[in-house]
């Protein structure tokens, strides 16, 4: 049996037992993939400095994310399809944050519902909002997640539109999966996933299907998915949402620094400098090459969080220095859903945590609050 010791193991575990289709949507980018790949590189570049004879006792990766009370500075991100990569997938990822001590950020496009999440966790998670045009739908998800008890709607302001990307256009991405002669071949070969959808009824998009007018099945969903991501969503959007919401908004996919200006002068809580995991515009900056402008511009008047390429507990602890509250976690999660269920998930976060609780010892520090960029290496970080 092998020892899984790294996120890398569960990738290659999710690659043997997830469906081609599904694991290439959540293990890809747009177009020439060069910024999807550029927002894990880039986290190599920056080196540590390491410190020894400093008091490591007691040490402790607790904080807090827009005043909540997490684990370590990590959230689960908002991933769209995440029951398809294993059954019941968005519960499984919700039960095991909770255990630990982190937030589930549920997505719009989610095979769960808000109302399943609900049902089969106790304590809060954090939901994430696409605005559509059909603006009555958007009211009802957001009251949807105020009846769930979600203390923060994480707001996506990134697509707009759908970034083209080639290996869901050549997979006929579908949910569930069209049952095409490829499909079912490669499907055959994957018995766990095919036992573990057999055996739920969650196979569609849980957040839409039933609760809009017309759409009762994944026809009449393509059809009107196709028409709703809303194109002229704008600032002033973002204010009357906030003012719907009421609670604690976090604006994720900054990566501008006019942008994160604006986002303060929302009333937004925290933003996310995301780039959509490189899904979206190919050849923008890096997340972590864009974090220290962004921070260095409003990190006194907002809450910045990151995501985009972490892979590690040391990825962690380097946006951290470089001014990040909080960072987010998509692909390692779906890794370890993928790969092994709840199981996989519990197993992720306690590898970053201990990546972080080691690194962050080795660099000197014994409290979150203390990491700053002193712990890099000068010259090999974005300033």
């Amino acid at each position: 049996m092998t020892v899984i010791t790294t996120i890398e193991d569960l990738r290659q575990l999710a690659q043997r037992r997830v469906p081609r289709m599904f694991y290439d949507y959540a293990d890809s980018g747009s177009w020439t993939e060069s910024t999807y790949r550029a927002n894990e590189s880039d986290f190599q570049k920056i080196k540590l400095r390491q410190r020894v004879a400093v008091n490591m006792e007691g040490r402790s990766t607790a904080t807090k994310m827009v005043g909540i009370d997490v684990a370590m500075p990590v959230a689960i991100a908002p991933t769209g399809l995440t029951g398809m990569q294993h059954a019941d997938g968005e519960i499984l990822g919700a039960k095991a944050a909770e255990a630990f001590g982190v937030r589930f950020t549920l997505s719009t496009m989610s095979i769960c519902s808000i109302e399943d999440i609900a049902k089969h966790t106790t304590k809060p998670f954090w939901f994430q909002l696409y605005v559509m045009r059909d603006r009555d739908f958007i009211e009802r998800l957001i009251d949807r997640a105020k009846a769930a008890g979600c203390d923060a709607l994480v707001l996506t302001l990134d697509l707009q539109i759908l970034g083209q990307r080639h290996k869901d256009l050549k997979n006929g991405l579908s949910a569930p999966p069209k049952l095409t002669l490829p499909n079912i071949v490669n499907m055959m070969t994957k018995p766990r996933w095919c036992l573990g959808m057999l055996g739920t009824s969650r196979r569609q998009f849980g957040n839409i299907v039933g609760h809009v007018k017309g759409v009762e099945n994944m026809g009449s969903l393509s059809e009107w998915t196709a028409k709703q991501f809303d194109p002229r969503l704008n600032w002033g959007d973002v204010e009357w949402i906030k003012q719907r919401w009421g609670g604690k908004l976090i604006l994720k996919g900054i990566q501008d620094v006019e942008d994160a200006r604006l986002a303060v002068d929302s009333g937004a809580d925290a933003l996310i400098v995301s780039n959509h995991g490189g899904r979206q515009l190919d050849g923008a900056q890096s997340s972590i090459e864009a974090l220290p402008a962004i921070v260095a511009e409003v990190g006194s008047k907002i809450e910045v969080h990151m995501d985009g390429g972490i892979r590690s507990g040391q990825d962690v602890l380097k946006a951290v220095a470089l001014g990040a509250k909080g960072t987010y976690i998509g692909r390692a999660f779906l890794y370890g859903l993928g790969a092994m269920g709840q199981e996989g998930v519990s197993k992720v976060l306690q590898i970053i945590h201990k990546e972080l609780d080691l690194t962050m010892a080795f660099c000197g520090r014994t409290r979150v609050a203390d990491v700053d960029r002193s712990i890099l290496l000068p010259g090999t970080f974005p300033t």
